[in-house]
């Protein structure tokens, strides 16, 4: 065969099926390639749309580490500014976070721990105490026939004990699995902390000089942001705590440091913290007495919807510098779109983000917005 009727390189020989099956198509009028790159193109959409749907959980996690990195690393520079190495003020930091929970959980369980023995050395003076119908319990029980229900329903009573046991067997499960996110998470974090130098140079490094200056300059704004919606929160979550501990002060229910506490932790979740705060607090008011329990409530939805609607809109706006309706409705918009991902799990990620997702748009946009007027 002479050179010229040799098949180019890439090019099927001429007399192959599939030279022949192109050409009948051309003469036809139908773009096979067109179409097999489409079906390609649309496949290969499905498949990582499929992958990523598939790994949710972990994609969350990783932007939750990330949030927490970014809000950790001004401490990191300011260290390595003191002439302190990378991963020496990495490790000084996250020391430093992990004391400070430590020191949290102890003065949040070491109450509950104690509240918790004293309640299982009373136990059974109480509940001789009812058996005989002494005490307010006891009168309950004779009034109610609480005694001859338990003898009639002994047995239901006992199935319903063995079944508790799966339950109780996947909260364990579950808690492991927490552990390990936990720590997976702590991982992530002190590894993208300590290549975060080598990341930036990465990217810097492959963008024009003026590409490099903007996009330094917009993520400068936005970790100040993240920082600003850190602080803001802590703010509001202080406040919540406060009006608590005096509520039950006042009241003279016990624990009260223990509640502030747990709502000082729990009430930093915007939207949702609050009722994850009060309903343990309430309950507990409750049950030492009926008052109480009926003004903590009062207080607790009260301060919860002009915590919700008033004050987390205006305190974020002026931490993170966005309008008070774009708050609201960045609130309102992560919460849907986490859950429609993951969830419950979604929904508070989503949550937690949406202020500081909604402030790195602000940010974006606004920088956008100036450089094209300006004719960049």
């Amino acid at each position: 065969m002479s050179t010229s009727e040799q098949p180019t390189s890439g090019q099927p020989p001429r007399d192959s099926r599939r030279a022949r099956l192109f050409d009948h198509a051309q003469a036809n009028n139908v773009p096979v390639k067109t179409i097999l790159t489409t079906i390609f193109l649309v496949v290969l959409v499905y498949g990582t749309g499929k992958l990523l749907y598939r790994l949710r959980d972990l994609i969350l996690l990783l932007i939750v580490g990330g949030f927490i990195a970014l809000i950790l690393n001004p401490l990191v520079d300011r260290l390595e500014r003191r002439k302190l190495r990378r991963g020496y003020a990495v490790l000084v930091v996250v020391t430093l976070a992990t004391v400070l929970f430590g020191l949290l959980a102890f003065a949040f369980g070491y109450p509950l721990v104690n509240a918790i023995t004293h309640l299982s050395n009373t136990l059974p003076i109480d509940v001789r105490n009812a058996e005989h119908g002494r005490g307010w319990i006891g009168h309950l029980f004779v009034k109610y026939h609480v005694s001859a229900w338990i003898i009639k329903n002994s047995s239901k009573l006992v199935s319903v004990a063995h079944g508790l046991s799966k339950p109780a067997l996947a909260i364990g499960k579950g808690a492991v699995s927490m552990l390990l996110l936990l720590v997976t998470l702590v991982a992530f974090v002190i590894l993208l902390m300590i290549e975060a130098p080598k990341i930036r140079t990465l990217i810097m490094t492959s963008l024009e000089p003026e590409r490099a200056e903007q996009l330094q300059r917009v993520s400068t704004q936005i970790s100040k942001a993240a920082l600003g919606y850190v602080v803001g929160s802590l703010v509001m979550s202080a406040l919540a705590a406060v009006v608590v501990f005096v509520t039950l002060l006042l009241l003279h229910v016990p624990f009260a440091f223990l509640f502030a506490l747990w709502v000082l932790l729990v009430d930093f979740l915007p939207q949702v913290g609050g009722a994850l705060a009060g309903i343990p607090t309430v309950l507990f008011a409750f049950a030492h007495s009926t008052t109480a329990g009926i003004v903590t409530t009062v207080v607790f939805v009260v301060y919860t919807l002009l915590q919700n609607h008033l004050l987390n809109p205006l305190i974020m706006s002026k931490a993170v510098r966005i309008n008070p309706l774009n708050v609201f409705i960045a609130i309102l918009v992560g919460a849907e779109v986490g859950s429609w991902v993951a969830n419950s799990f979604g929904a508070l990620v989503g949550v937690m983000l949406a202020i500081p997702v909604a402030a790195a748009i602000q940010v974006i946009v606004k920088e956008w917005w100036h450089s094209t007027r300006s004719g960049a």
